[in-house]
């Protein structure tokens, strides 16, 4: 567990996390797979880069409209970043949105999950149970974004 250590601390591991995850895939993986099997494993570590903190920090980060702004900011650079990756994985030229669009609905799953954990969090929820709904959660929103992306960017 990680008592007071705020996610904020880990910018740069929050910023290129999603792109290092699906640029490091096995072969035969796709990239929604291959963030899939992360998230849970991050979920089973409880760690803060997916939302895990003190229920302290938690409201702090919801309360705060700079600390807010930051956050948005470190998803919007997360999204740039796997964009980039998903463009080279996939040998596509600058002009087509297909690995944008990708990237924006996959660090689209990670926001929503964040927010998810940062709610329980704020709830004063302890982090096994956190941990428990959120990987039920993530499994229905992985799930969702499976007929769209199961196949898309597989190595």
């Amino acid at each position: 567990m990680y008592g007071l250590e705020p996610p904020l601390d880990y910018h740069e591991t929050i910023a290129t996390a999603l792109a290092r995850t699906v640029a490091d895939r096995p072969t035969g993986e796709s990239a929604l797979t291959a963030l899939r099997h992360a998230y849970l494993a991050a979920v089973e570590r409880q760690d803060p880069v997916v939302g895990f903190s003190s229920p302290e920090f938690a409201h702090m980060l919801a309360e705060s409209p700079t600390l807010t702004a930051r956050l948005r900011e470190l998803h919007d650079q997360r999204e740039e970043a796997l964009a980039d990756v998903l463009t080279t994985e996939t040998a596509t030229t600058p002009d087509d949105p297909t690995p944008r669009a990708a990237a924006a609905l996959l660090t689209a799953a990670h926001r929503t999950l964040f927010h998810h954990v940062q709610t329980l969090t704020r709830a004063a929820r302890p982090h096994e149970e956190i941990a428990t709904a959120a990987t039920r959660s993530a499994e229905r929103v992985f799930d969702l974004l499976e007929p769209s992306l199961g196949d898309y960017a597989v190595r």
